[in-house]
C-alpha cells in the first residue's frame, strides 16, 4: 500500500470516528438529563407528598396542627384564614360516628372563638374540614369540633350547597386516591357583620381548592361560593386556583415546582373531576394510591439502575474513542 493510499483511507475513517463520538455525546447528554434529580416533591410510600397541601404562612397568624389537618388562625376574624388537609380513598371510607363535641381550641394562644359567640346568632358553626372527612379515627373526629375549625355559615348554605361540595370532595378523593385540599372563608372583602362577645366575622364567601398531583392526570380546581343558600349546581362556582389566590391573598401549594404550579393553578377543567356526591356503597372505594405508587417507584428505581450501568459503558467507549 502506498503512502498516498494510506492517507486517503485514514481520512475516510476519521468522519466515522467523529460521528460515533457525536452520537455518544448526545446519548450521554440525554442520560444526564434523565438522571438529574428534579425539584418535584417526592411521595412517601403511601403516595402522599408531605406538606404539599400547606399554603404559604400568613404573616402574624398562628399555624396549628391537629389530627388530620392544619389551620392558620386569624385572630381579628376569630376563625382560620385556611384549613389544609390530605384526603385519601382510605380515609373517606371511615366509620367513626360523629362526635358533636364543639369546644374552644386551647392551642390558639390568643384564644379561639367560643360557644357563646355562636349561641343565638342565627348562624351555624360551619366546619371547614368536615367531620365526615375525619371519620377515620376517633381522635381525628373529635379534633374537627374545635371552634378554630369553624366559621359562621348561613344554615341554608352550610346544610345545602356547602355540604354538597364537601361530599363531592370526598368522592374526588375516592376517585383519585390522594387529594390535597385547602378551604376557608374569604377575609379580604370586609367590613363584616360580627357575632358574639369576640366579634367573630361573618364571611360573605367561602372557598375550596383541590389538587390531584398523582398520575395519570395532574389537575387542580377552585370554588368560591357566597355564604347563602343556592339552587345552582356546584360546578357553576368553579374557578381557577389563581382566581382563589387573587380573591383571598393566599399562596396555595408553594411546594409545587414552578412549572407545575403555573400550569395547574391557571387552568381548570370541571369535566376532569367527575363531580358527584360521595356514597359508601362502592363509589368511594378507589384503588389505594399506595399500591400504584409502590409499583411506579419500583419501576423508576429499576430504570435508574439500568441507565446508570449504560452510562458507565458509554463513558468507557468514549475513552476508547479518544485514545
Amino acid at each position: 500500500m502506498t503512502k498516498k493510499t494510506s492517507e486517503i483511507k485514514s481520512r475516510r475513517k476519521k468522519p466515522n470516528k467523529i460521528l460515533r463520538l457525536l452520537i455518544v455525546i448526545v446519548v450521554i447528554a440525554v442520560l444526564i438529563f434523565l438522571l438529574t434529580p428534579t425539584n418535584t416533591p417526592s411521595p412517601s410510600p403511601s403516595g402522599i407528598i408531605s406538606g404539599l397541601e400547606l399554603p404559604a404562612p400568613v404573616p402574624g397568624e398562628q399555624q396549628i396542627t391537629h389530627t388530620g389537618y392544619t389551620l392558620s388562625y386569624n385572630e381579628e376574624a376569630e376563625q382560620p384564614s385556611w384549613v389544609a388537609y390530605v384526603l385519601t380513598a382510605e380515609k373517606v371510607n371511615g366509620s367513626v360516628e360523629r362526635a358533636d363535641n364543639f369546644r374552644e381550641d386551647p392551642a390558639v394562644l390568643t384564644g379561639s372563638a367560643t360557644l357563646a359567640d355562636y349561641r343565638g346568632s342565627g348562624y351555624d358553626r360551619g366546619h371547614l374540614i368536615p367531620a365526615a372527612s375525619q371519620n377515620w379515627s376517633e381522635e381525628a373526629m373529635s379534633d374537627s369540633f374545635y371552634l378554630s375549625n369553624m366559621s359562621p355559615q348561613a344554615p341554608e348554605f352550610n346544610r345545602g350547597i356547602w355540604a354538597t361540595l364537601e361530599s363531592m370532595v370526598r368522592a374526588a378523593a375516592a376517585d383519585n386516591g390522594v387529594l390535597y385540599v385547602v378551604t376557608g372563608p374569604v377575609l379580604t372583602d370586609g367590613p363584616y357583620e360580627t357575632i358574639g362577645p369576640n366579634e367573630v366575622a361573618v364571611p360573605k364567601y367561602f372557598y375550596k381548592v383541590l389538587l390531584d398531583f398523582s398520575e395519570p392526570e395532574l389537575k387542580a380546581i377552585g370554588f368560591i361560593l357566597p355564604n347563602e343558600g343556592s339552587s345552582e349546581p356546584v360546578a357553576a362556582f368553579a374557578v381557577s386556583v389563581d382566581e382563589v389566590e387573587e380573591r383571598t391573598g393566599l399562596d396555595f401549594f408553594p411546594l409545587l415546582p414552578d412549572e407545575y404550579e403555573t400550569e395547574l393553578e391557571a387552568n381548570y377543567d370541571v369535566s376532569a373531576w367527575n363531580l358527584r356526591t360521595f356514597t359508601s356503597d362502592g363509589s368511594g372505594t378507589a384503588a389505594p394510591a399506595s399500591e400504584t405508587s409502590a409499583v411506579l417507584n419500583e419501576l423508576y428505581s429499576s430504570l435508574l439502575t439500568a441507565l446508570s450501568s449504560l452510562k458507565t459503558e458509554i463513558l468507557k467507549e468514549v475513552q476508547n474513542l479518544l485514545k
